[in-house]
C-alpha cells in the first residue's frame, strides 16, 4: 500500500509534529508532502521519510515568510499529483486537505483545526492587521473560506483531534468526525519526589496563548512564575513582568521536563483545539490551572487533575491560582498520572490504525 501524509510545513516541532512522528511510525513507507520544508529544525524520524515540497518551497525568503504566501498554496495543492496512492494522510491546521485524490484513494484528514484566522478566530486576526491592507485580506479570505469549505468533500473521513474541533467542523464543513486525542509520549515523563516553590508556563509567546493574563496574574500575586518558551510576545511581557516572574527562554526536552516535575501546577489561560502541553504535565504528575474552554476540557478532571476557571481574564486566573494554593494536598499525583496515560502515543496509534483499516475495507468494497 502506497501511503502519502500531507502537512502543512516543515519548521518546527509542535504538537503537529508529534502527531506527524506518530504517523511516521505507523507508516515507516509513507512520502510526506509540505509546502516549505528547514531539515534542521525537524526530527530524525521526520527526516528518514522521503519529503517532498510544493512550489512554495522554492519562492524568495519561503522559511520565514510562508505565511505571505497562503494566497499560492491551495493553487500549490492542487498541483500535487497523489495518483499513485492508496491512501493520502492530510494534517489539516493550514492548507492541507485541498489536495485532488484519485476516485480510487481513500483520504484521511486528521484536523488539529479547521484554519483559525479563517474561521472562529477571524476578527481577531484582521483588528491586528494594518488598516490599508484589511480590505484586501478579507477579500482574500473570503475567497479561501469558499475554497477551503468545497475542498471538504475531497476528504472521505475527518478525525479530529477533541471534541472542541469535531463541533467546529461541523459547523464550518458540515462534516462529522471521529475523535482521537493527539499523541503524547506520556512514558518519557515521571514525577518528581517532591514539587517546587514556582508555577510553569510553556508555550510559544504569541497572542492566542495568552501568556499575558499570566504575567497579570502573577504580577498582582506576587508568587514565582517560571515562563519557558519563545516568540512574538516575549520581549513586551519581559518588560511588564514584576522580579517574581523569570524567563527561561528556549529550553531542551531534559529541562522542560524536569521543570514541568517539579511545578506546583502549569499554568494554562489559552485556547488550545487539544492541548498536548497539559498532557505531559499530568503524565508528571502535576495538575493544571486552566481556562475552561477548547481541548481542556476532554484531558482536564476539575478537581481532581486540575483546576479550571470559567473567565479568561488574569482576575480570573489569580482566584483560580488562590483557591489552588488552599487544596493543594487535594490532586494525587499517581492518579494524576494514570489519568494521563490513555492519552499515549501507543494508543493514539493503536486508535488510528484500526479506524484506517476498517474504512479501507469498506472503501475497497464498494
Amino acid at each position: 500500500m502506497r501511503v502519502a501524509i500531507v502537512h502543512f510545513v516543515l519548521l518546527y516541532m509542535s504538537g503537529a509534529e508529534k502527531v506527524l512522528e506518530a504517523l511516521c511510525e505507523l507508516y515507516p513507507d509513507a512520502d510526506i508532502y509540505t509546502h516549505v520544508y528547514a531539515p534542521e529544525k525537524i526530527s530524525p524520524l521526520i527526516k528518514s521519510h522521503n519529503i517532498r515540497t510544493t512550489f512554495i518551497n522554492k519562492l524568495p525568503g519561503a522559511a520565514q515568510n510562508y505565511k505571505y504566501y497562503l494566497p499560492l498554496m491551495p493553487y500549490a495543492l492542487e498541483q500535487l499529483d497523489l495518483s499513485e496512492y492508496d491512501l493520502i494522510i492530510s494534517g489539516e491546521s493550514g492548507p492541507t486537505k485541498g489536495i485532488v485524490p484519485n476516485p480510487d484513494t481513500l483520504h484521511v484528514c486528521y484536523c488539529h483545526s479547521p484554519m483559525r484566522y479563517v474561521w472562529d478566530m477571524y476578527h481577531e486576526y484582521m483588528v491586528r492587521k494594518n488598516r490599508l491592507l484589511r480590505p484586501f485580506l478579507a477579500y482574500f479570505i473570503h475567497k479561501l473560506k469558499i475554497w477551503d469549505h468545497s475542498t471538504a468533500s475531497r476528504v472521505d473521513l475527518f478525525i479530529a483531534n477533541s471534541r472542541f474541533v469535531s463541533r467546529r467542523i461541523k459547523k464550518y464543513y458540515r462534516r462529522d468526525a471521529l475523535i482521537i486525542f493527539p499523541p503524547v509520549d506520556t512514558d518519557h515523563f515521571e514525577p518528581a519526589h517532591k514539587s517546587g516553590d514556582y508555577y510553569l508556563w510553556l508555550g510559544r509567546f504569541v497572542q492566542y496563548k495568552r501568556p499575558d493574563l499570566a504575567v497579570d496574574a502573577f504580577n498582582k500575586l506576587g508568587k514565582k512564575l517560571i515562563m519557558i518558551g519563545e516568540g512574538e510576545e516575549l520581549e513586551l511581557l519581559k518588560e511588564k513582568a514584576h522580579s517574581n516572574i523569570e524567563f527561561m527562554g528556549f529550553q531542551p526536552f531534559e529541562v522542560i521536563k524536569n521543570m514541568l516535575a517539579g511545578s506546583k501546577a502549569l499554568i494554562f489561560p489559552g485556547i488550545e483545539d487539544a492541548g498536548i502541553i497539559p498532557v505531559e504535565s499530568m503524565a508528571s504528575g502535576r495538575p493544571i490551572i486552566a481556562y475552561n474552554k477548547g481541548g481542556i476540557k476532554d484531558t482536564v478532571i476539575n478537581g481532581k487533575t486540575g483546576l479550571l476557571f470559567n473567565e479568561q481574564t488574569s482576575e480570573s486566573l489569580q482566584e483560580a491560582v488562590e483557591a489552588f494554593e488552599t487544596k493543594l494536598d487535594k490532586f494525587d499525583s499517581n492518579f494524576i498520572v494514570r489519568h494521563a496515560s490513555q492519552f499515549s502515543k501507543e494508543n493514539f496509534k493503536h486508535k488510528f490504525k484500526k479506524i484506517v483499516n476498517e474504512e479501507l475495507i469498506k472503501y475497497s468494497s464498494e
